[in-house]
């Protein structure tokens, strides 16, 4: 009897036990999900903060553009030949000549009659206008116009000083042909460089 009453005790606690409602399991919290949404908050943070905030602009930063140095181009004063330039006096030549019309043919007149093959001298008379002296190795050059006609430069055989007049002579021959004939001739210095005018002959051979 106490076996039976034991027995369905036990049963009852059973059937008591199978009906009270369950524990409930929490789920498993989703990692992923967790950090996404962390994430997520922390983004919509910083674009609040951002948005509130307004920067400052800082003024913009301009290099200055140098001014163009102005460059200067030297101006020859007179030529630009060294060995024609006086050292030491801008603007004027050292080897220089010129002459006046009515006094420069000392001989010979343009126009003279001439025969055939006739020898004459012709001397024109010129003034040293530059700031050089006229010493050796001065003299007259044919200036390559016309008809030379034999023409012999004489040796100046003096020291020209500057604006000294001096007189200067061609040794000539007169062609063989008839007509008229001019010969051109030119000052130079002692190393062969011509100066100032040309002076000329002219002659009329009959």
């Amino acid at each position: 009897m106490k076996t039976k009453l034991a027995i369905l005790t036990a049963a009852c606690l059973l059937i008591l036990s199978a009906c009270a409602p369950a524990t409930p399991i929490e789920p498993t919290p989703d990692v992923s999900a967790i950090r996404t949404s962390a994430a997520s908050t922390v983004v919509a943070e910083l674009t609040l903060t951002a948005a509130a905030f307004t920067s400052t602009p800082l003024p913009p930063t301009e290099t200055p553009i140098p001014e163009p140095l102005a460059t200067e181009t030297p101006t020859a004063a007179f030529t630009t030949d060294p060995t024609q330039i006086a050292l030491g006096t801008p603007g004027q030549l050292c080897d220089d000549t010129s002459f006046d019309n009515a006094t420069v043919d000392v001989t010979i007149l343009d126009g003279t009659q001439m025969t055939p093959g006739q020898e004459f001298v012709k001397t024109w008379k010129i003034k040293n206008t530059g700031i050089c002296s006229w010493g050796d190795g001065y003299g007259l050059i044919y200036a390559g116009y016309a008809e030379k006609m034999d023409g012999q430069p004489v040796p100046l055989g003096t020291l020209v000083e500057v604006g000294q007049e001096a007189e200067v002579s061609v040794n000539f021959k007169a062609p063989i042909k008839v007509g008229e004939y001019t010969s051109a001739w030119q000052m130079a210095n002692a190393k062969g460089i011509p100066f100032g005018k040309a002076i000329f002959v002219k002659i009329i051979v009959k």
